[in-house]
């Protein structure tokens, strides 16, 4: 996969930066570097984003749409507007309860640095 960046000091809505694709899970890098990255996707209803786990945090942000998030044994639903943290060191996995799109910020520095 090719991740081409986006050009800096322009103004850029992230919502239509990415499109629907059927039956599909697409993702675009908006930033990526070796402390963190920015990314958005957009998934077709019923697409899952198997579970993981992360050793960072990641913030994720409902842009269109809404899903399920679980973290571990928990569920979430979360929709347009909404946004939450999932914990480094949880397993976690994203349904699509309709078709929607999401901003990921992961930083990946740092975590030494916090009490």
């Amino acid at each position: 996969m090719v991740n081409i960046e986006f050009q800096k000091a322009t103004l850029l809505s992230v919502i239509d930066t990415i499109d629907y694709v059927p039956m599909s899970v697409v993702i675009k890098t908006i930033l990526k570097r070796n402390t963190g990255s920015i990314r958005v996707f957009s998934f077709d209803l019923g697409e899952t984003f198997s579970a993981k786990i992360s050793p960072y945090d990641s913030f994720i942000q409902i842009l269109d749409g809404s899903a399920e998030v679980q973290i571990d044994y928990s569920y979430y639903h979360i929709k347009t507007g909404n946004s939450m943290i999932i914990p480094a060191h949880t397993r976690s996995s994203i349904t699509a309860s309709e078709r929607f799109k999401m901003l990921v910020t992961i930083i990946k520095s740092g975590y030494e640095e916090v009490s």
